[in-house]
């Protein structure tokens, strides 16, 4: 048995330490890290993803704590990734939500993952896809994926999960600005949280209010549920709405949508890793510096340098009459290196 079988094996029976082993070679893009995909990818696509996300001072850890004790009550192991921001000057995180969280530390279904997310835009660590899938073979039956909280860029998170759960909280603005980013329109359920505040039946009225307004993005009717964290309250009522929204998408198709999609987006940002990747092991670095330097000397186009260095590649000179296969098997995105 080779040492990531091992790991693999010792991490499905529960042992932390394997477990935190691969999602840390998945996670840095170790070495063996295409072995660990490989050993896991047939063995996705079975936990429900959920994803929680909305603007800074929501409660999104609060909920996520919330939602974790509430779904043990039915699930056997339930996951926490929470991606934090890191810090731009030494690209550390605090990775806080392990604070927040500490009560649920002696319960052994339960796995909590801190993520820095590394100055990657989208609210999202670039590995948080993978870490999922690797929890996801493992036997979570649920994983919680928090994201930093940056406002706008946090429509990332609708690439990864099977339902994003927006959080706002009343009187602070926040519905108007999910209006001005767009970020309303990823939402499968929208979360006004805080409710004990005055204020949360305005924000609901107000909420509803809006999704009258344009063309619904999918048929699905978006849920408003209020909740309080602090005081445990509308937990249940928010599981209920993640759980009917899980039919909704098997039944509708768009379960299968969302997966195909995400796994569009791995296999080629994958590509794209090994198109650089390839390009300077063949030409070294040298060859793309000069280019570059001739396209700030104005001596050459963006359009041309690419066709410069890679107009004579093979990856990119094949027969374009050849048939391609449009259709991926498999799990969000889970797609070896």
């Amino acid at each position: 048995m080779s040492r990531i079988s091992d790991l693999i094996a010792r991490a499905r029976k529960g042992e932390v330490a394997p477990t935190a082993r691969l999602l840390s070679i998945v996670e840095n893009d170790e070495p063996e890290a295409a072995e660990v995909v490989r050993s896991t990818h047939g063995d996705t696509g079975h936990a429900k993803v959920i994803g929680i996300t909305g603007p800074p001072g929501a409660g999104k850890s609060s909920l996520v704590a919330a939602l974790l004790a509430g779904f043990r009550a039915s699930y056997d192991r339930v996951a926490v990734v929470a991606v934090d921001p890191s810090s731009p000057f030494t690209g550390g995180a605090i990775l806080g939500d392990r604070v927040r969280m500490r009560e649920r530390f002696l319960d052994e279904g339960v796995y909590i993952r801190s993520m820095a997310n590394r100055g990657n835009s989208g609210g999202l660590a670039r590995a948080t896809n993978r870490v999922v899938n690797i929890l996801d073979a493992l036997g979570f039956d649920i994983i919680l994926v928090e994201t930093v909280g940056v406002g706008q860029e946090e429509v990332e998170v609708v690439r990864i999960v099977d339902t994003v759960c927006l959080v706002t909280i009343p009187g602070a603005g926040d519905d108007i600005q999910a209006i001005k980013s767009g970020i309303i329109e990823i939402a499968d359920i929208l979360v006004v949280n805080k409710a004990d505040r005055p204020g949360a039946d305005r924000a609901v009225k107000d909420f509803a209010q809006m999704m009258t307004l344009g063309t619904p993005r999918l048929a699905w009717r978006i849920p408003i549920v209020k909740t309080s964290a602090t005081e445990n309250s509308g937990i249940d009522e928010l599981i209920a709405a993640i759980e009917e929204h899980g039919v909704w998408a098997a039944e509708s198709g768009d379960a299968d949508r969302r997966d195909l999609e995400a796994i569009r987006n791995e296999v080629e940002a994958l590509l794209r890793d090994r198109v650089l990747r390839q390009l300077a092991e063949r030409t070294g670095n040298g060859r793309l510096d000069a280019t570059v330097a001739k396209v700030a000397a104005r001596r050459l186009d963006p359009y041309g340098a690419v066709d410069e260095l890679l107009g004579s590649d093979p990856l990119v000179a094949a027969d374009p009459a050849a048939p391609t296969d449009e259709g991926v098997d498999g799990r969000k995105g889970n797609a070896a290196a």
